[in-house]
């Protein structure tokens, strides 16, 4: 049939194609290898007429790869020049048309240059012989390909058993090789490569690598499988269980369990006292919930939203009234001094109590740890009788912590606001925002730009959580802030509180607190009573002075915790029924002072002066260190300066240069000498313009060899003019100045404005001069040069 076919298309313009030329059938996407079967459809008049031709005159056809599969009508240049000589074995006409030839590659074929003038490609060619030489490399690269070809079939899922006996069998190096690509499956491309690839080991090892990689894949291809397997099997399994469960439990008359959970949803929904938006929402997605099987995995996520829903204080409670007297009395049981602070809480509920529908201001409570920002709001809750929450924001750097995960994900929840809510139980609960200014931010967005609608008491009536989906009113929470420092909030935010300042605690004041609150509470957590033990004022007094140094009363009421440890071991053994914790027992419990009063050490020779700095933490005090050497006049600065302290340095020296004759310097001493300045602790970096009164009076000092009073502090920003210009922090440094046993401080004249912040105690301890001009802190903080000789004999 096929023959009466082929006479039947034969056409009356045959083309004699030399015996020495090969009748070339290109093909796309497929490479016949010698040795191997295989079938080929052929579409292409022409490719028609190439096999026709080359079967009627029983001659072998070159199958060769075409570069490019769009190409319709290939040239000599779209064909590759290594082909396969191959046998047609049969030429089939399919009852659709289409045509087909099975053909077996006998050898490999080199295409010299193509024939002109022919109906369809031939070219003389060149036979390439398969090399026979071998060597026990190639045997061995051989016998490990044979073994990743058997290890292959065995990965396939529906390999037949043949194809692996025909491996076994094969064993010249290059019929496996030739065998392995036929089978492989990987680009056209690299299967003409190793068909172009004459060398034995090279082919060899070209093969080899090739079925490395797609065993990998086949690998874990079956790890995926059997995994997908397991679960799907597992899932199969539930699903049979839940569905002969309901059946056993219909058959026993208990009922639908969904309908009787449905039920109940129904009826906590109304319960609730939503919103009629939030109810409508609830309603749909419980009637989604009703319609999903049990089994569903979306089924778990709609009612863990239901329950959120459900659980969520949407009614507001019945506010009780605010006692002020009440309050007051609370905030001064849980808090000692503090009294503008008080005041300004005593404003604030008694316009909560006057207007309870008002929109009230956020308060933020700013200042350095453990001076009771935190324990602040938990009084303002007891005052106002409502429920206290704490949100931590410190560290959180995405968006969702604030406004919620969307539904969409899994295990998703909504933000640390609903969740705060949730946990209060009421919608006009006390939040406390701890650590506003730790917020971070990174590529799940600015948490800090979330915060702006939950602290705009014109838009948080409305505000939405991404997983929640419908509005929350956040009106009568009662929001409270806390931060360390102001830098790192952003303005938005900042102008959406009032900033209320929290500085540190005077000596006298932690003395208090701690006999107090921090005794007490120190004697409850270390399993003690009064009876058992006591601490005498005069050991509080000196822990406070000699082993703590700091803003608030954290490291205090440690060293409190450290003495009843050391009183509970021995009420323990027995050796004592009451201790009582003398002065001299402090050494002996928490070792020698760690700080101790060197203001008259570092001050008493010239060249060294007392300021005043403000740390995150509070205040502390500054020295400021100036000696000369043999030089040409430099300037040397250490101490980890920043580039304003630096410059502060740079002026004063101008200044006293331009100072020089009305204070009684030798010009030269600039020229023939180096100034050294220098200020401890060298570890840590200081900057600020506020240390440049105690730059120029240091500087003043060491040149005229007069002494800065050891019993003198000072700050204040200088210029050029000599002028005396204002500087921030003044309350804690002045704190500072009075815990580290000053007497005098010198501080800018226009920050008399200041002065009512200062602490009365601190106010009491010290005396104060305010400065205009540079000459007033030169007046009246050296020694006279008299009283600066007799120190040095």
């Amino acid at each position: 049939m096929a023959t009466e076919q082929m006479n039947n298309e034969q056409t009356n313009n045959d083309v004699k194609i030399p015996d020495d030329a090969l009748i070339i059938v290109p093909v796309r996407e497929m490479v016949l290898f010698p040795g191997a079967i295989a079938p080929i459809t052929i579409g292409r008049a022409k490719s028609i007429a190439a096999a026709q031709q080359a079967l009627r005159e029983q001659r072998p056809i070159g199958i060769v790869l075409q570069r490019s599969p769009e190409t319709n009508d290939p040239g000599a240049d779209d064909l590759y020049r290594v082909a396969t000589i191959a046998n047609i074995v049969r030429y089939i006409t399919a009852p659709d048309g289409t045509h087909h030839i099975v053909c077996q590659g006998v050898q490999r074929a080199r295409i010299l240059d193509f024939l002109p003038g022919t109906p369809f490609p031939a070219a003389r060619f060149q036979q390439i012989p398969e090399p026979t030489t071998t060597s026990p490399e190639i045997e061995a690269r051989a016998l490990n390909l044979q073994r990743q070809a058997i290890e292959a079939i065995e990965l396939l899922p529906q390999a037949p058993p043949e194809l692996a006996a025909m491996f076994q069998g094969t064993s010249a190096p290059g019929a496996l090789a030739d065998l392995a690509t036929s089978f492989m499956d990987i680009k056209p491309q690299d299967k003409q490569e190793v068909l172009e690839t004459i060398d034995l080991a090279l082919r060899v090892e070209k093969v080899s690598k090739h079925l490395a990689e797609r065993l990998e894949v086949l690998r874990i291809s079956k790890e995926i499988g059997q995994q997908t397997r397991a679960s799907f099997d597992e899932r199969q399994r539930e699903a049979i269980l839940r569905e002969q469960m309901a059946t056993i439990q219909r058959q026993l008359g208990e009922g639908d369990g969904k309908a009787a959970e449905v039920t109940e949803l129904t009826a906590a929904i109304a319960k609730a006292k939503m919103p009629p938006e939030a109810e409508a929402h609830a309603k749909k997605e419980l009637r989604r919930y009703e319609r999903m099987p049990e089994a569903a995995g979306e089924a778990g996520m709609v009612r863990t939203y239901l329950d959120w829903l459900i659980e969520l204080p949407w009614a507001l409670p019945e506010e009780k009234p605010i006692d002020i007297k009440e309050a007051r009395a609370i905030l001064d049981a849980d808090h000692f001094g503090l009294e503008k602070i008080k005041s300004r809480i005593i404003e604030y509920l008694a316009v909560r109590k006057l207007a309870p529908q008002g929109k009230a201001p956020i308060l933020c409570f700013v200042g350095p740890p453990g001076v009771g920002k935190t324990s602040l709001g938990q009084s303002i809750a007891r005052a106002m009788g409502r429920p206290f929450v704490r949100v931590s924001l410190g560290g959180v750097h995405d968006e969702a912590e604030i406004r919620g995960h969307r539904r969409t994900y899994i295990g998703a929840l909504p933000g640390n606001i609903i969740q705060g809510i949730k946990k209060a139980g009421a919608r006009n609960c006390v939040m406390m925002l701890d650590e506003i200014d730790k917020m971070g931010r990174g590529v799940q967005g600015d948490p800090s730009a979330a915060m702006l609608e939950v602290l705009d008491p014109e838009q948080n009536g409305t505000f939405r959580d991404n997983y929640l989906g419908v509005p929350f009113d956040l009106s009568r929470v009662v929001f409270i802030a806390t931060a360390n420092m102001l830098d790192q909030i952003p303005g938005p935010l900042l102008d959406r509180m009032e900033l209320i300042s929290l500085a540190g605690y005077t000596e006298d004041e932690k003395l208090e607190i701690a006999r107090r609150y921090l005794v007490r509470r120190q004697l409850e957590a270390n399993g003690l009573t009064a009876e058992q033990a006591e601490i005498e004022p005069e050991a509080l007094k000196l822990i406070v002075k000699g082993y703590t140094r700091e803003a608030g009363v954290r490291n205090l009421e440690r060293e409190i915790g450290k003495v009843f440890r050391h009183a509970a071991v021995q009420v323990a053994e027995g050796t004592a029924t009451k201790v009582v914790v003398t002065p001299k027992d402090i050494a002996t419990v928490l070792g020698q002072p760690r700080f101790e009063g060197e203001i008259a050490l570092r001050t008493s020779v010239p060249g060294v002066a007392t300021g005043l700095a403000w740390t995150p933490v509070g205040g502390d005090i500054l020295f400021i260190e100036a000696t000369r050497v043999p030089g040409k006049g430099g300037l040397i600065l250490t101490g980890q300066l920043g580039d304003v302290m630096r410059e502060s340095v740079q002026a004063a020296m101008t200044l006293v240069k331009s100072k020089a004759t009305q204070l009684g310097i030798d010009p030269q001493a600039f020229e023939k000498s180096d100034i050294h300045v220098h200020v401890p602790a060298g570890a840590t970096p200081k900057d600020g313009p506020s240390a440049g009164v105690a730059m120029f009076t240091a500087l003043t000092s060491l040149l005229t060899n007069r002494t800065v009073r050891s019993d003198t502090a000072m700050t204040g920003e200088i210029s050029l003019r000599g002028l005396v210009l204002p500087v921030g922090g003044i309350k804690e440094k002045v704190v500072a100045a009075a815990a580290a046993g000053l007497k005098r401080v010198m501080l800018p004249a226009r920050n008399k404005r200041d002065y009512d912040d200062i602490p009365k105690s601190a106010r009491d301890e010290l005396e104060f001069i305010w400065l205009e001009r540079v000459d007033e802190a030169i007046a009246a903080a050296l020694e006279p040069a008299e009283a600066t000789v007799e120190a040095a004999e």
